[in-house]
């Protein structure tokens, strides 16, 4: 048993002392490169590594010196990497994995990210966004429009406010087919205006108080000798609350909403007001006219002339 451990040790010992021997050949470069390029490089360098393992106390047998410098010359044990191929890339990408598959999980991370904040912050929204224009279009506009028209056909008095919203839901018709929900929504804001308008009920009164003047004249810039007169006037419900209107000056035709304008009377109607408020200081009808339920326009109770102020 001992002969057999020894038999098998020694050819290992002299492998390794044979591979240190070429190591050694490799790493002195006075033997590997000069020595090699003379005539006897073979006993020289065996007579160099004999020096240098016996100045280390090794003992190295002649044959060994010589498998050692004639290893040096066939490359032995000498590491040659493989030859670039599919395989070989193969071989890398696997012994590197750790390293890039770090890399790929951290983009797939930010991908994964970027796609979920995509889909919350611009894609969500936006489908909602769509399904509620969809519903609009196709539902709640349609609906609203014929509910207003039907409802002002209930209330109007007046052939003129049914002919007016007529044409109003055509135009919103119209609208809803070419999917222009801005239009639609115009005509059914106008349709309610004018549903508003009828449902009003309120008195035009003469303002008589301190502070405020019951009348105006004017002389137009076009006409130096004529002479316009406007009754201050309001529009009061029955609880007494003011009800703003919309009303277009006849000096710059800009409209306004107000509480107070000077409604264009002709004269006889001013100089009766003026006679009225001399007598006691107040106005003793001040109701100049009244805007009944179902009606666009107010019936006067005193003759009127078409024009009004904003400014006096």
């Amino acid at each position: 048993m001992a002969s057999d451990t020894a038999s098998t040790r020694a050819p290992l010992d002299e492998l390794m002392m044979a591979m240190d021997v070429v190591d050694t050949l490799r790493h002195d470069e006075r033997i590997a490169l000069k020595e090699l390029g003379s005539d006897d490089r073979d006993a020289a360098m065996i007579q160099r590594l004999r020096e240098i393992y016996t100045s280390q106390g090794i003992e190295v047998s002649d044959r060994i010196l010589r498998e050692g410098v004639e290893n040096l010359k066939q490359n032995r044990f000498v590491y040659s990497p493989p030859a670039a191929g599919f395989q070989r890339t193969l071989a890398l990408i696997y012994v590197t994995r750790m390293r890039w598959a770090k890399a790929i999980a951290i983009l797939l991370i930010l991908a994964v990210g970027a796609a979920l904040a995509w889909h919350f912050l611009v894609g969500a929204p936006r489908e909602r966004a769509a399904e509620a224009l969809r519903i609009e279009l196709t539902q709640t506009l349609p609906t609203e429009i014929a509910a207003t028209v039907r409802r002002i056909g209930e209330v109007s008095e007046e052939t003129a406010a049914r002919e007016q919203a007529a044409t109003l839901a055509t135009g919103g018709q119209a609208a809803l087919a070419a999917n222009d929900a801005a239009a639609a929504r115009k005509a059914l804001a106008d349709l309610k205006a004018l549903e508003a308008r009828l449902l009003q009920v309120f008195d035009i009164r003469i303002v008589s108080r301190p502070g405020t003047p019951t009348g105006v004249t004017r002389i137009p810039e076009a006409n130096t000798s004529a002479r316009n007169y406007y009754l201050l006037v309001e529009a009061v419900t029955p609880d007494g609350q003011v009800v703003p209107q919309e009303v277009t000056s006849e000096e710059d035709g800009a409209r306004k909403t107000v509480t107070i304008w000077g409604q264009r009377v002709p004269q006889s109607t001013f100089d009766a007001v003026r006679r009225d408020k001399e007598e006691d200081g107040i106005v003793s009808n001040p109701v100049l006219g009244s805007k009944a339920r179902g009606k666009l326009q107010p019936e006067w109770q005193a003759r009127v002339e078409t024009g009004a102020i904003t400014q006096w």
